[in-house]
C-alpha cells in the first residue's frame, strides 16, 4: 500500500525516524503541502492512504481521490477531516489520543509560573544590566504572586485538565472544574465541580482545556471575562478559537482582568493585526505544548500503530 505523510517536519523536524511507517508501505514524505485542493489532491495522487497533522481533507479533496481508503491524523483533534464524507466513501479516519497529555499540563503551569514571577522579562532585565545597577541587592519589575491558597478554574475535564488539576492541586491551589460531566470520585476538600458563573467568579487563575464545539466557541468573551476577578489571570492551551480575542485584548488593556497566556489563536500561525499581540500582559507562544520530544515520538509510534492495526483489518483510534 502507498502511504502519503503531507506535512511530517512539525511532527518529525529530523529528530525522529519514520522507519517503522517505512516498514509497513511505500512511504512518501512531504515536509509541507499547501492547503489549496490542487497541490493537496496532487500530492497525495492514487496513493490509498494518507497521514496528516494539519493540511484539512474536506469533502471537495476526498471527491478527487477515489483510491483513497485510510486517513491517519497525528492529532488528537480532527476538525480538519470531512469525517462525513470520509464516511460516505468508505475511508477509515483515525485520531492520535492522549499523547501529549503530560506535556499539555506541564506546559500550562510554566505559563501560569510566567504570569506570576515573569521570569523572561527578569532574566532580559538583569542581561541589560538593570541589576548591576540596582541600588538594592533584589529588584523586580513587577507583582510577583504566590500560589499556594489561590484557586484555579479549569474547563474541560478530559485526561489534560485531569493531569493539569493534579499539578495544581500540588502547587497548593484549590481548584474549581466546570465540566459538562462531573466526576464524583475526583472531588475532594480541593477540588469541586461547579457552574460556569461560580468557576468565572471565584477562580484567581481559569484555564481552558475543553474542545472546540459549537458550544465552546468564543466561550470566553465580553460577558465572561465580566463575571470574572478584575485580578484573575486566562490561560489557552486548547484551542484559540475557545476565545474572542478582541473581547480578552480590551479586557486586557482596559485591566478588567490581570493578564493571559495563549498558546493558541484563532489562525495559526499568528497574523499580523491579532488584537493579543498589542494587549498588556498577554504572553503568546508558537502553539508548542503538545511538541516535547517525547510527546511527538509517542504520536508517531500511535499513528504508526493504527496505520498497523487498519492494514490487519483491526482499526483502532477510529473517529469516522
Amino acid at each position: 500500500m502507498n502511504i502519503v505523510v503531507l506535512d511530517g517536519y512539525t511532527l518529525n523536524p529530523g529528530d525522529l525516524s519514520w522507519d517503522a511507517l517505512k516498514d509497513l508501505a511505500t512511504v512518501t514524505i512531504h515536509d509541507r503541502t499547501d492547503e489549496d485542493t490542487e497541490s493537496i489532491v496532487k500530492a497525495i495522487g492514487d496513493a490509498e492512504a494518507v497521514i496528516t497533522n494539519k493540511i484539512p481533507l474536506d469533502k471537495y479533496v476526498l471527491k478527487q481521490l477515489p483510491h483513497l481508503k485510510y486517513i491517519g491524523v497525528t492529532a488528537t483533534g480532527f476538525n480538519i477531516i470531512d469525517v462525513e464524507a470520509a464516511q460516505s466513501q468508505d475511508v477509515v479516519v483515525t485520531n492520535v489520543p492522549a499523547y501529549s497529555t503530560a506535556s499539555v499540563a506541564q506546559f500550562t503551569m510554566a505559563l501560569l509560573l510566567e504570569l506570576c514571577h515573569h521570569v523572561g522579562d527578569h532574566n532580559r532585565a538583569v542581561q541589560s544590566g538593570q541589576w548591576e545597577k540596582s541600588l538594592d541587592f533584589s529588584f523586580w519589575n513587577s507583582p510577583l504572586i504566590e500560589l499556594d491558597g489561590k484557586t484555579m478554574g479549569i474547563v474541560g475535564f478530559g485526561q489534560i485538565g485531569k493531569a493539569t488539576a493534579a499539578l495544581a492541586q500540588a502547587f497548593g491551589l484549590h481548584v474549581l472544574v466546570y465540566n459538562r460531566t462531573v466526576y464524583s470520585e475526583y472531588e475532594s476538600e480541593t477540588c469541586q465541580f461547579v457552574s460556569l458563573d461560580d468557576m468565572l467568579k471565584n477562580s484567581d487563575f481559569i484555564s481552558l482545556h475543553c474542545p472546540m464545539t459549537k458550544d465552546t466557541a468564543g466561550l470566553i468573551n465580553s460577558e465572561t471575562i465580566s463575571k470574572m476577578k478584575s485580578s484573575a489571570f486566562i490561560i489557552n492551551t486548547s484551542r484559540g478559537g475557545l476565545v474572542v480575542e478582541a473581547d480578552l485584548a480590551e479586557a486586557l488593556n482596559s485591566g478588567k482582568i490581570a493578564g493571559a497566556a495563549v498558546d493558541v489563536v484563532s489562525e495559526e500561525p499568528i497574523v499580523s493585526d491579532n488584537p493579543l499581540l498589542d494587549a498588556k500582559n498577554c504572553i503568546i507562544t508558537p502553539h508548542i505544548a503538545w511538541a516535547p520530544l517525547e510527546a511527538r515520538r509517542r504520536c508517531m509510534q500511535i499513528a504508526v500503530r493504527n496505520f498497523e492495526m487498519f492494514l490487519k483489518g483491526e482499526a483502532q483510534n477510529v473517529v469516522s
